[in-house]
């Protein structure tokens, strides 16, 4: 089975520039590519900070549980809870990959993106 990306270059098409932009150079990777890339870095960077954060208050919590069992599972139920936003950030981005593979044959694809701007020809 071929993927996508071996079916055409580009799923979504060519769209040629309308006459009044046909004084630019042709399209380079931009400052929005760019800005994206450093927000999903951001974001997860973010997630990584939060989860270690989350991790010490609930050891925290459970150290100072004593023999109070609610509190105890609470504090398990805040470690669970970490874990598992833990893992749906891991997933993300196995199904930014695959989701890479099949629609552009690159698994970085959505994970880096470049989006081109239109340079004026000097």
């Amino acid at each position: 089975m071929k993927h996508l990306a071996q079916i055409q270059e580009n799923p979504f098409g060519q769209v040629s520039p309308p006459p009044a932009l046909q004084n630019f150079a042709p399209v380079e990777e931009g400052g929005i590519g760019q800005l994206l890339n450093i927000f999903i870095n951001v974001l997860i960077a973010g997630a990584g900070i939060y989860a270690v954060i989350n991790i010490i208050l609930a050891g925290y919590a459970f150290m100072g549980a004593g023999a109070d069992s609610k509190k105890v599972a609470e504090a398990w139920a805040k470690i669970y809870q970490t874990f598992m936003g833990l893992a749906f950030v891991a997933g993300t981005f196995v199904l930014a990959a695959i989701f890479g593979i099949l629609l552009f044959g690159s698994w970085d694809a959505l994970l880096k993106p470049t989006i081109p701007t239109i340079i004026p020809i000097n």
